[in-house]
Parts: C-alpha cells; structure tokens; sequence
C-alpha cells in the first residue's frame, strides 16, 4: 500500500460510536472518543508544537455523518458539532497503527491533568 492510499472500505457502526478502517492488509476499529480526541484540527491541536487544547468530557461523543473531502481526505462530523477537521487518508492510517501509543498518551495527559473519564 502506498503512502496517502484511502482504506478499501470505512464503516460507520454509529451504535458503538466507531468507525472501521478496511485495508487490503488489515482492518482497525476506531472510537469516536479517540477520532474526536485525536481531530488535526486548530482547535484540538492549536497552532503549532505545544500548543495542543486537551479535550474532557469527549466519552459519549458519536459521529453522525463521515464526508469525503476529494480523494485524500474525510470530514468527521461528530455529534458535539466539531467537524473543523480533514482526516488524511496518512493520518487516518497512523492513528489506526499507533493507536495503544497514542490512546495511553491521551491517557496520561488527562491523569496529569486530574481529569476522570467517565465510563
């Protein structure tokens, strides 16, 4: 597969608030906490190195619509509203493969920050 490949299929599985990334090689399910928790947009990640806004209270987030944005690209529209951000087809695969990393941060930053999710 090459780099900025869209997966074969993407299913949205709206009741366990989840999306499915196909790929010829493997498939990944992926929340719609961490996609939302995860969003490359300003809002989330802020406007350069450091500055990225730690999102709470995201872990009964669903999305209601998945938008393809030309051939490199989705929109997630998340029931919060959030929609600001373009899922690369790069990105998408990354946060697939580095997914127990990137979760256990998240994790780790909402600890530092006295936050509890609720279950």
């Amino acid at each position: 597969m090459s780099n900025g490949s869209p997966p074969d299929n993407i299913i949205l599985h709206q009741q366990s608030r989840t999306i499915e990334l196909v790929y010829a090689d493997n498939s990944y399910i992926l929340t719609a906490e961490y996609l939302r928790v995860s969003s490359p947009s300003a809002e989330v990640q802020g406007h350069g190195p450091g500055q990225e806004i730690l999102q709470i209270n995201k872990e009964k987030i669903g999305i209601t619509q998945l938008e393809p944005i030309g051939h490199y690209a989705i929109k997630i529209h998340f029931d919060d509203g959030h929609n600001s951000g373009l899922f690369t087809w790069d990105y998408l695969r990354d946060l697939s493969i580095e997914q127990v990393p990137r979760w256990q941060h998240y994790l780790d930053r909402l600890a530092k920050a006295g936050y509890h999710r609720k279950k």
